[in-house]
């Protein structure tokens, strides 16, 4: 498990949820979710704000849980937000807006996924015996 890179990114969804809850627009128009005068609904918005709440939330988690199965926990949850995003977004997004969603949400979440899988050399692992 790489915990420096798992923390940075929940930083940066922490800091990303937290500036989408302040501004739901930071999310409504690269998902397309305005109309021909760059304007968002404001049932869109309010729709919008859980979304950052849930990511500022699973990326404070990721950021703080102690290292071991809270952060594997955290990192899990981190990354079935992601892809369950790529998933429903890219089902229901406006055409031109889903690639990029979808590219974003499976980047994030394979991001997350290769520093969860990624074990360090036996040597740098602390306190564990390994059999001769």
């Amino acid at each position: 498990m790489r915990v420096a890179l798992l923390r940075a990114v929940g930083v940066a969804t922490a800091a990303y949820g937290i500036a989408v809850t302040a501004r739901p627009r930071l999310l409504a128009a690269p998902s397309g979710l305005t109309d021909e005068q760059g304007r968002t609904g404001e049932h869109t918005l309010i729709s919008l704000r859980p979304v950052g709440v849930r990511d500022a939330a699973s990326g404070l988690a990721l950021a703080l849980a102690p290292e071991g199965p809270a952060l594997r926990t955290a990192a899990l949850l981190r990354i079935a937000a992601d892809l369950s995003d790529a998933v429903l977004l890219g089902a229901t997004l406006p055409r031109p807006a889903r690639a990029k969603a979808v590219a974003v949400s499976v980047g994030w979440g394979a991001l997350s996924l290769a520093a969860l899988g990624t074990r360090p050399a036996p040597a740098a692992r602390k306190g564990r015996r390994f059999p001769r």
